[in-house]
């Protein structure tokens, strides 16, 4: 049996005296446990992604439960901030993009595709996937906490096609005629995540995407429940009854799971404030036959 760790400490001793913050960030930083600087630095940025990723699980149980996904800035603080939930892309990047914004970086966003286990060949997949454009010192770095158990640990390099190590997987960003491609290295092959459009995506463009993701019976979010949450020390990853914990120094467990181990792990895993509302489509979950 493997250890799960609970979501680690982001604490500094090089503290911000006096930081004038909005509510919303003041409480935000505290929900990730940082309280480190709060200044538009490099090493900000990477800090507070890898807190933020550690702390906020991915997960999209509103749209496997029918309760629906709202993506306006109230609705994500409530849900994420305020009662301690998770969420998906446009939740999470999109509260991460306020944080940064209001921090004072430039920051914007974007949507790509997904690739994620598909031949490079599939046919083209819908512009579902939001993920954050920051530029520091005139150097363009992507920034993404909301992409499951293959979420960048790390802001990586837009303008460097080498390989980029993290704790967990080696990434690159390659530049094509779209925009960008960024992919994993898993074993011993490069396995696309998404493909960026070269544009910032409006707010309209992301409520598309969401009601998309959210709603549409071709969205797997609809018909899995799917949970993920990367620490320092490992990834762990949720789907349907599989329960997959990949530490990063290689090893990896997978086992199958009862309906009250799937509430179990939810809670103390992806801490989760599990509901009872949820119990109907946990136990669906709990019969699933997973391929792959």
């Amino acid at each position: 049996m493997l250890h799960y760790p609970a979501a680690p400490d982001a604490s500094t001793d090089d503290r911000d005296p006096a930081p004038d913050r909005a509510p919303f960030l003041t409480r935000y930083l505290a929900r990730i446990g940082y309280t480190g600087p709060v200044t538009p630095t490099a090493e900000v940025l990477a800090a507070l992604q890898a807190a933020h990723i550690a702390a906020i699980p991915f997960e999209a149980i509103d749209a496997l439960t029918g309760a629906g996904i709202a993506i306006d800035d109230a609705a994500v603080e409530a849900k994420l901030v305020d009662r301690r939930r998770g969420g998906y892309c446009f939740e999470q990047n999109g509260l991460f993009l306020r944080v940064l914004q209001a921090i004072g970086f430039e920051a914007e966003a974007m949507l790509g595709r997904v690739r994620w286990m598909l031949a490079d060949d599939a046919p083209a997949t819908p512009r579902t996937h939001q993920v954050t454009l920051v530029t520091l010192d005139g150097r363009p770095w992507l920034a993404d906490v909301g992409f499951g158990a293959a979420v960048p640990p790390q802001p990586l390099a837009m303008d460097s096609e080498a390989m980029q190590p993290t704790r967990h997987e080696e990434y690159r960003v390659l530049r094509r005629d779209f925009g960008w491609e960024v992919a994993a290295r898993i074993g011993d092959a490069w396995q696309a995540l998404y493909r960026l459009d070269d544009a910032p995506a409006p707010p309209i463009d992301r409520i598309v995407g969401n009601w998309y993701t959210s709603s549409h019976p071709d969205s797997h979010f609809t018909r899995q429940l799917v949970a993920a949450r990367t620490t320092a020390e490992a990834r762990y990853a949720l789907r349907d009854n599989r329960l997959t914990t990949r530490l990063a120094d290689g090893r990896t467990d997978r086992r199958y799971l009862t309906a009250d181990e799937i509430e179990r792990v939810l809670g103390e895993i992806f801490l989760l404030p599990t509901q009872r509302s949820w119990r109907p489509a946990i136990e669906r979950a709990a019969t699933a036959e997973i391929a792959g």
